[in-house]
C-alpha cells in the first residue's frame, strides 16, 4: 500500500493541539497551495480561504462556538468560503445578467468546490504529520462571521478547519458498514441491521464526546427544522430569493 493510501485510511480527528506550536510559513503555504490546486467545477474555483491567526479573531469564534475551543488552541484557523462573489464581478465587467438565485446549482457548485479545497488541505496537513479538525458549526454564525471578517455579497462559509500539533493521541474511528455506502451499478437496498450492527460498533469504540448512538443522533438531528437562520443570510446575500 503506497504512503498516501495510507494516511487517508488512517484518518482520524484531533481536538487537542498544543498551543504553543508555531506552524512554520513553509508549512502553511504548502497547506495552501495544495488548497489551491484541488479541482473545481469547470476550474471555477468558487471558493476562498481566510487564513486566522489573529488571536482575538479565533477566541471571539470560539465564543460563539463554545463547544469548538481547537479553534483558538490550534495553530491555525482556516475558513473556506463558497465564493460567488468573483464571478459576480466578471458578469458586471461583461454586463450580463447574474441569476444565481433562480436555482439552487451554484449554491451546490460553490459548497463542492469548498468542500474538496478544504479535503486538500486538510489531506495535505496530515501528510506533514499535523492534526486536523473540520468545523462545520460556523455555519450557524454566518451572519456574525461575516460581519466579523467583513464577508461580502456572495459569500458564505462552509466550513473550518484548525490544524495544529496533536497532543492526545486518536484511535481510528470505524466506519459504516461497507455494504451499507458502496454500491456497484445501481444504489442497492441494505437491511437496517447494519445500521444496528454499526450502533453497537460504535458504543463499543466508546468514544467520550458521542453519548448516544449514530442511529439516535442523527434521528434527532434531522426531527428538526433545518437552520431558518442560514436560509435568511443565503437570501441576505443575494443567493436565493
Amino acid at each position: 500500500m503506497n504512503e498516501t493510501i495510507k494516511l487517508l485510511q488512517n484518518h482520524r480527528t484531533y481536538r487537542q493541539f498544543d498551543t504553543d506550536h508555531q506552524l512554520p510559513n513553509e508549512q502553511l503555504q504548502a497547506i495552501l497551495q495544495a488548497a489551491r490546486q484541488a479541482p473545481s467545477w469547470m476550474n471555477g474555483q468558487a471558493y476562498s480561504i481566510i487564513v486566522i491567526d489573529d488571536p482575538t479573531i479565533r477566541e471571539q469564534l470560539v465564543a460563539w462556538n463554545p463547544g469548538n475551543p481547537h479553534i483558538a488552541a490550534s495553530s491555525v484557523f482556516l475558513l473556506f468560503l463558497a465564493d460567488l462573489q468573483r464571478t459576480k464581478q466578471v458578469a458586471d465587467r461583461k454586463d450580463t445578467p447574474y441569476l444565481i438565485d433562480e436555482g439552487y446549482q451554484p449554491l451546490l457548485i460553490a459548497t463542492t468546490d469548498a468542500s474538496i479545497a478544504l479535503q486538500s488541505a486538510s489531506i495535505a496537513a496530515e501528510s506533514l504529520g499535523l492534526g486536523t479538525v473540520i468545523s462545520g458549526s460556523v455555519r450557524k454564525d454566518s451572519q456574525k462571521i461575516a460581519d466579523l471578517l467583513h464577508l461580502p455579497d456572495y459569500v458564505y462559509p462552509v466550513a473550518g478547519l484548525s490544524i495544529g500539533k496533536p497532543i492526545v493521541e486518536m484511535k481510528v474511528k470505524p466506519r459504516l458498514p461497507e455494504t451499507a455506502v458502496i454500491h456497484y451499478n445501481g444504489y442497492q437496498p441494505y437491511s437496517t441491521e447494519l445500521i444496528t450492527a454499526y450502533d453497537k460498533t460504535m458504543t463499543a469504540f466508546g468514544e467520550a464526546r458521542e453519548t448516544k448512538t449514530w442511529s439516535d443522533k442523527f434521528a434527532g438531528f434531522y426531527s428538526h427544522t433545518p437552520d431558518q437562520g442560514f436560509d435568511q443570510f443565503l437570501k441576505d446575500q443575494h443567493l436565493t430569493k
